[in-house]
């Protein structure tokens, strides 16, 4: 199964445009947050991804909320949002946390603290793949991460982690144990989840 992956659009509807272009290639395509700026132009940057046909995973970043993010993409049937929850595409589970963790300093953010992404982590399973909007406390993170997706990935070992939410680490990518970690960015990367290689 080859994925395409990006996070971090912030509106750029150049970006989003070159995603499209880019996803018949792929069986999947998966967002990892912030498609908004700030709650501004998610709609127009959810319409520019629209044109995806292949079956699309997104979570929340800290720039929108789930339930903003579900009703942009209510007329788009490719479309399934994750916050807490799993999903199936084909024979891979995927597993989608959004927000950010920890707390961030803005008050417009859309947070969970380490104790409610612990709690909502509890159905990430073994081997699945964890779409995760912040990276895990260490790795790509510059210091930011969170401790509670840290934990899950030592705990319940998926099998790959995509994450996005500092800017500095775009590209860049780590290991929890043998567990790879990648902080994504807007130009996305394209991940052939059966090798394990990009």
């Amino acid at each position: 199964m080859r994925l395409l992956a990006f996070s971090d659009l912030h509106c750029d509807e150049r970006a989003g445009r070159l995603l499209v272009e880019r996803s018949p290639q792929v069986d999947v395509v998966a967002g990892v947050g912030d498609f908004a700026s700030i709650h501004r132009g998610l709609q127009e940057m959810i319409d520019v991804l629209s044109a995806i046909d292949r079956p699309v995973l997104l979570v929340p970043g800290n720039n929108e909320t789930d339930d903003a993010l579900r009703a942009a993409c209510a007329r788009w049937p490719a479309a399934r949002v994750l916050h807490g929850e799993a999903t199936e595409v084909g024979d891979v589970t995927f597993f989608g946390l959004g927000g950010g963790v920890p707390v961030t300093p803005w008050d417009w953010s859309f947070d969970l603290t380490e104790q409610q992404a612990e709690r909502m982590l509890t159905g990430l399973s073994p081997g699945a793949v964890l779409l995760a909007h912040s990276p895990p406390k260490g790795h790509v993170d510059g210091g930011l991460g969170s401790a509670a997706v840290l934990r899950a990935i030592q705990h319940r070992r998926p099998r790959l982690v995509l994450c996005g939410h500092v800017h500095e680490h775009w590209g860049e990518e780590s290991r929890v144990a043998d567990v790879p970690v990648r902080n994504l960015g807007p130009g996305g990367a394209v991940i052939d989840l059966d090798a394990g290689t990009s």
